[in-house]
């Protein structure tokens, strides 16, 4: 029997799975019931469009209480508070140009990464997945490779794929990875809060600095923010960046007030 210990087991309880406005509460009870067969627990669901009722209960088929402790966020923001690293499902290739891993890489950096902090699998909405906005929120973008003749594919039995991964990634490993040391905390991937704050951060300097021009706004930042993203950002490395952040405000604020007491 394929047996976690404890130490494994701790590493899975670090790994939400994150469902974005789902539309159907069996698909959501269905997904829970994949998570406990692979003995994920944590379970947070952003703005789902029909509240959970007997039909979710039901399908979660004895994983009732990952329904009964799910967190229920209004934004995916709130929903990856305090990730070290976040994976966005995506059923194609989008504009955004993140890193693209299958579930078993995935799962793999998810396990590394779980040795520093939280991390997160987003999964979209049914129909549409997940947005350009909501992805950008994410580190990487995992790709599960259906036939391309029938790529559609149920939103739990997507979570079913990730979650067996994640358990698989646990078992192939006897020996957990040891939690970054508290006195290097530093030198550990920002989180998605602090990552949030630093790209409006940059956004406002590279306004007040008149940097936008004729470039569009958005696409300068999904660009950067692609960047910051394969750079693994740490927390250290925030913190001097908005410091360089503010530096450019500041002497652009003491330009103009220099250039108003000009005759």
């Amino acid at each position: 029997m394929a047996v976690l210990t404890a130490a494994q087991q701790c590493q899975l309880d670090r790994i939400r799975i994150v469902m974005v406005n789902t539309s159907h509460p069996g698909n959501i009870g269905a997904a829970a019931r994949a998570m406990k067969n692979m003995g994920l627990r944590r379970l947070v669901l952003v703005d789902p469009a029909t509240a959970l009722g007997d039909e979710a209960y039901r399908r979660s088929a004895g994983a009732e209480a990952i329904l009964s402790e799910a967190m229920i966020v209004n934004t995916l923001a709130e929903g990856l508070a305090g990730c070290a690293w976040v994976a966005g499902t995506s059923a194609r290739l989008r504009s955004v140009q993140w890193p693209v891993h299958l579930p078993r890489e995935c799962a793999e950096i998810a396990r590394k990464k779980s040795a520093q902090g939280d991390v997160a699998i987003v999964f979209g909405r049914e129909r549409v997945g997940l947005t350009n906005a909501e992805l950008e929120l994410c580190n990487a973008l995992v790709h599960i490779p259906t036939d391309p003749d029938y790529s559609s594919l149920n939103v739990a039995a997507a979570v079913q794929v990730l979650c067996y991964e994640l358990r698989l990634a646990q078992l192939d490993n006897a020996q957990p990875l040891a939690s970054s040391s508290k006195k290097h905390r530093d030198d550990v991937p920002a989180d998605s809060e602090l990552m949030q704050g630093m790209y409006q951060h940059l956004y406002q300097t590279l306004e007040d600095v008149k940097f936008f021009g004729t470039h569009n706004p958005e696409v300068v930042m999904r660009r950067l923010k692609g960047l910051f993203n394969r750079a693994q950002t740490t927390v250290h490395e925030v913190a001097i960046l908005r410091g360089i952040f503010s530096a450019a405000q500041g002497r652009k604020a003491k330009r103009s007030r220099i250039t108003k007491r000009e005759p």
